[in-house]
């Protein structure tokens, strides 16, 4: 089949809103989802923690946080495997091959790049206006919502960096999830898998959805990123 041939039956798939398709999108997008809105809170916190205090070992904590970004996901994949499995120390907890040990696993693939980012976005704020809370007794909590509104573009910026590094992803996904159609079989999974069988359709029909999504992605960054700037001066 040529290429021009199976693009046009990618299209058809799409278009005609192919069940098996389409239910793939749905488990990549829940999965993905799930795991950034769990980690975005700890990710804030934890990277205020880093930009405004100081004490023993922060230094090398941030190179630890930088350097877990560098990890290959299937790296994750295998250590999570090896906690989940029957004879691991988390067997009892009958996770492996369900869509919340893929979960689990986005999230500490997403995790690092969330604290990252979001700790060069908070310490490139105005010290002055925290020390300023600060003084006048505005309370921690009430300190912290006024910083993040502040930062509001550069750490919308940090939640979409994640989930575009986590959807697609699947080294982690493959280990953890097991690729089962259905329940944890996702667009990067199914991907793979179709294209090792030779069904290269599917794969390019699911390769549009991710282009069109990073396509959507950059956008957003773009113009949150635009927002930021006009913010700023």
């Amino acid at each position: 089949m040529s290429i021009t041939e199976t693009t046009m039956e990618a299209f058809g798939l799409l278009f005609s809103l192919d069940r098996e398709l389409w239910k793939i999108v749905a488990v990549s997008f829940s999965v993905s989802i799930s795991a950034v809105s769990l980690v975005v809170l700890p990710a804030i916190l934890f990277s205020y923690l880093l930009a405004y205090s100081n004490f023993p070992g922060k230094w090398m904590l941030l190179s630890l946080v930088n350097t877990l970004q560098a990890i290959p996901t299937v790296v994750i994949g295998l250590l999570l495997y090896m906690l989940l499995s029957r004879s691991g120390p988390l067997g009892d907890w009958q996770m492996l091959f369900t869509q919340k040990a893929m979960i689990v696993g986005q999230m500490l693939i997403c995790f690092p790049v969330l604290v990252s980012m979001m700790h060069g976005a908070l310490q490139s704020t105005d010290r002055r206006a925290m020390e300023t809370s600060i003084t006048l007794g505005v309370s921690r909590t009430r300190t912290l919502m006024t910083l993040i509104w502040e930062s509001r573009f550069p750490l919308l910026a940090a939640v979409v960096a994640g989930f575009s590094r986590i959807v697609t992803e699947v080294g982690c996904s493959m280990m953890v999830g097991g690729n089962i159609m259905g329940l944890t079989r996702n667009i990067p999974t199914a991907i793979a898998m179709e294209s090792h069988k030779g069904a290269f359709a599917q794969g390019v029909a699911l390769g549009i959805v991710l282009l069109l999504l990073a396509l959507v992605l950059n956008f957003m960054l773009s113009s949150m990123r635009g927002k930021g700037v006009l913010r700023t001066h």
